[in-house]
């Protein structure tokens, strides 16, 4: 296969030529764990999983690894966890592990290693006293700042101007700083923060030197991709070009650069107060998994992605149809058509156009090689839209127990249970769920 991707980075779309066949390597920026992602934040995850199993097809299993950090220390976090009276430890360790319960469920396979911050602090000590002895970060009041006057082409992936870099970062105007685009690498902590010995004193990591130190701990100076969503291009993603670079005598950290596109909810900016922010677990408690990450499939990785309930209930119809013609099958092999779209720049609408056209085989290879189980997604699907019918049948059944009818309730239960509704009675009536 000729796989082709568009690097952000060359603003090329190319033939992939991994540096080492038998070691394909590929970095995705993972969550800052302080509260439950949100479902933009899903969009990476699905997107690079898709990647994830393409690399694992053209390469093999063994020959890929995919890294997805967590951010597990943050002033965000930080300030979560004063709240509520824990240990970033304890909120992190709750909200990571919801996290990867979210994605799961969006049928996303977890990555080859997933690298907690907080566990990699002797590496980002180690990168920065690097840049140091290189002349490129300098010590201040318990700070070491990155000199972004040392490295010439400084903005080479966001290809911004310098007052554009500027506003994209929300410059913090500091008297301790040379430059005011110099970015933090390390910071104090009071006594009440959470923080780590150091030559500069007790402190805490910046944000970007994280993602740097665990990429190069599992994947090495220089990787094949390194993919995260278009808002972490600037300044995150820069910077850490920056600061891997200069640690790494001019070595690149990564050969490709994959951006996915940004989330709009029913055309606007999701927000709080707009009343239109879901986290990924609100949409999970009404919809099916495998519809959400559909309706995700539908548009382009790099294209904004208008994420609407009427898109929702389209994704819910064209899978409740596919489900009802294709079976899972063993070893399911999807149509060369719908290889030749992923294979362009991971195309997943013209991979689901072929599905249109597709045999009941490729139809069903297509579907689980993106990630979709049939069996569970059938049994969520009806018990979304048969809610109601559920509740008829239920009070047809107690009404038929009150009756002395056993044979009619026993029918009835039983006409539930095949169709993967296990009823259970109880002193407060009778509930049901899906049968695992």
């Amino acid at each position: 296969m000729t796989l082709r991707l568009f690097n952000s980075l060359t603003k090329t779309k190319d033939d992939f030529a991994p540096i080492d066949a038998k070691n394909v390597r590929m970095y995705v920026c993972g969550p800052t764990v302080y509260d439950f992602a949100h479902i933009g934040n899903a969009r990476p995850a699905i997107v690079f999983d898709v990647l994830f199993r393409l690399l694992r097809h053209a390469f093999g299993d063994v020959h890929v690894t995919y890294v997805r950090n967590i951010t597990d220390v943050d002033d965000k976090i930080n300030a979560r966890a004063a709240e509520r009276g824990i240990s970033i430890r304890d909120l992190t360790e709750d909200t990571a592990r919801i996290y990867n319960e979210d994605v799961a469920a969006l049928g996303c396979m977890a990555p080859s290693i997933s690298p907690r911050a907080t566990e990699h602090i002797a590496q980002m000590v180690a990168m920065i006293e690097q840049l140091i002895a290189s002349g490129n970060a300098y010590a201040a009041e318990g700070h070491v700042l990155f000199d972004v006057s040392s490295k010439p082409d400084y903005g080479k992936l966001s290809r911004r101007s310098l007052d554009e870099m500027i506003a994209g970062s929300r410059v913090e105007v500091a008297p301790y700083k040379k430059n005011p685009m110099d970015f933090v690498l390390w910071k104090p902590s009071d006594a009440a923060t959470p923080g780590w010995p150091s030559p500069w004193g007790r402190g805490r990591p910046g944000w970007h030197i994280e993602c740097s130190a665990m990429a190069g701990q599992y994947l090495g100076k220089t990787f094949d991709i390194h993919g995260g969503g278009i808002d972490l291009m600037f300044p995150h993603h820069e910077n850490e070009i920056a600061q891997s670079e200069c640690a790494h005598h001019g070595a690149p950290i990564a050969n490709v650069w994959m951006h996915n596109g940004f989330l709009q909810v029913e055309g606007e900016k999701m927000s709080k107060s707009a009343g239109n922010f879901f986290t990924i677990r609100d949409l999970l408690a009404d919809w099916p998994g495998e519809v959400l990450r559909f309706n995700m499939l539908r548009s382009h990785y790099r294209q904004p992605i208008d994420f609407t309930l009427a898109g929702i209930k389209e994704s819910w119809k064209t899978l409740e149809r596919w489900y009802g013609v294709t079976e899972p099958l063993a070893n399911p092999s999807p149509d060369a058509a719908f290889f030749a779209a992923l294979e362009d720049d991971l195309n997943t609408p013209a991979a689901i156009a072929s599905l249109h056209q597709a045999s009941e085989l490729g139809l069903a290879g297509g579907l689980g090689f993106l990630g979709f189980s049939n069996v569970q997604m059938k049994i969520a699907a009806k018990v979304q839209t048969d809610s109601v019918a559920i509740a008829d049948a239920i009070a047809a059944r107690l009404a038929a127990r009150k009756a002395k009818n056993f044979a009619e309730s026993d029918r009835i239960r039983d006409d539930l249970l095949a169709k993967g509704i296990v009823l259970k009675d109880g002193p407060d009536g009778t509930t049901w769920e899906i049968k695992r």
